[in-house]
């Protein structure tokens, strides 16, 4: 944001929101695919290992339909989900222009990929809402609705121990069932 900031100094705000409006476009059809490319894979990879371990497929190879299985649940659960986090993420952390909308896209989306390629899980709502909280932070600090970030922290934080937790007594009470 900072970079797009000083090279467009000298135009007016009314053009410069203009050409990125437009610019989103591509920016967010990169974030939409980055978003594929990570956790897509994470889905595929947990149906691939459930299908070995019992015993419906000898190899570690993805089968097609667990690929267009991902795929759809991912459109499916955007489409159906998205649009909460979408209104979190999208106007309760900063107020939105254009410039600052390509910045937080671009960025996340670049991360996402980078993590992608070098077989790196991540969180696309952590990255997407960091990128967001780096524009405003790049605008004006006070510029993020801190209050809504810590939430989200805090819930992010949480969501491990939790998990942990309920995966462990979810363990235990199959056994229990089994043995």
């Amino acid at each position: 944001m900072t970079i797009i900031r000083l090279i467009f100094a000298n135009i007016s705000p009314h053009k410069l929101n203009s050409k990125f409006r437009f610019l989103q476009i591509f920016t967010a059809s990169f974030q939409a695919f980055s978003h594929g490319t990570n956790d897509a894979q994470k889905t595929m990879g947990i149906i691939t290992f459930a299908l070995v371990a019992g015993g419906f497929q000898d190899t570690l190879e993805v089968a097609p339909w667990v690929k267009v299985s991902a795929a759809l649940a991912m459109a499916l659960g955007t489409s159906v989900g998205g649009w909460r986090i979408i209104k979190t993420v999208g106007s309760k952390i900063i107020k939105f222009e254009p410039a600052s909308g390509f910045a937080s896209d671009l960025s996340s989306a670049f991360v996402i990929i980078g993590a992608t390629l070098i077989k790196l899980p991540v969180s696309t709502t952590h990255v997407i809402s960091s990128a967001i909280m780096g524009v405003g932070s790049a605008k004006r600090f006070s510029a993020v609705k801190w209050g809504t970030a810590v939430t989200m922290i805090s819930a992010w934080v949480i969501t491990l121990p939790i998990t942990m937790v309920l995966a462990a007594l979810t363990f235990i009470f199959v056994k229990m069932l089994f043995l």
